[in-house]
């Protein structure tokens, strides 16, 4: 089996461009960056890029039977990642005790934690499925997309990109954390829980408008 080279870089950048514009993701994985460590990080950020791949797999291969039912559940989903929003917004504005958890299984179960949060949360934006189809066409994947190679292809690079972007912001939270210290911690907080926070309040609302 050949990969195709150049498919798997596209999806290798559109990774990077779907991960990389600001959001509650974003600002949760620069938070446990810097209040828990480059693991928690890097684990919340692979939540997020294992939810776009399946995503991002359902509208490469076609799939408009699991798409159709997934964003006919929408608005609950909506509420549900609201709520959730806000969830974290409040608990972004205190310290974590998970640096004091680095041995032995509770700090398995935080680094675990980080990844399941960001995997739902971002499984409860089906809409994410449409924007995969939209960027898809506009490189004119769905038109010549003939079997499941090119697909999983696509979709590889796409986990690939994402991946490799939460990665790099891990290290680089933590290497500011390192160079500004406690203060820069404290604003971190704040500046996270109020963008969580917003996102959350605009998950609610999108609902009713």
């Amino acid at each position: 089996m050949i990969v195709d080279l150049q498919l798997l870089i596209k999806g290798f950048l559109i990774g990077i461009a779907v991960a990389a514009p600001v959001g509650p993701v974003g600002a949760l994985c620069i938070r446990r960056a810097i209040s828990d460590g480059r693991v928690a990080a890097i684990g919340t950020g692979m939540g997020a890029a294992v939810a776009d791949a399946i995503y991002g797999a359902v509208a490469a291969f076609g799939l408009t039977a699991v798409s159709d039912l997934l964003l006919s559940y929408q608005k609950p989903a909506l509420i549900i990642g609201g709520i959730f929003l806000l969830y974290l917004a409040a608990r972004s504005l205190y310290p974590s005790n998970s640096s004091r958890e680095h041995k032995g299984g509770a700090y398995r179960f935080s680094v675990s934690a980080a990844f399941l949060s960001t995997f739902l949360l971002t499984l409860t934006n089906p809409a994410t499925i449409l924007s995969f189809a939209a960027i898809f066409s506009g490189i004119g994947f769905l038109a010549i997309a003939t079997d499941g190679v090119l697909a999983a292809t696509l979709v590889g690079g796409v986990f690939l990109g994402s991946a490799g972007w939460w990665v790099f912001l891990a290290f680089a939270a933590h290497a500011l954390k390192v160079k500004f210290g406690d203060r820069f911690e404290a604003w971190v907080r704040i500046g996270s829980a109020t963008i969580i926070g917003l996102f959350g309040v605009l998950a609610l609302t999108s609902v009713w408008i």
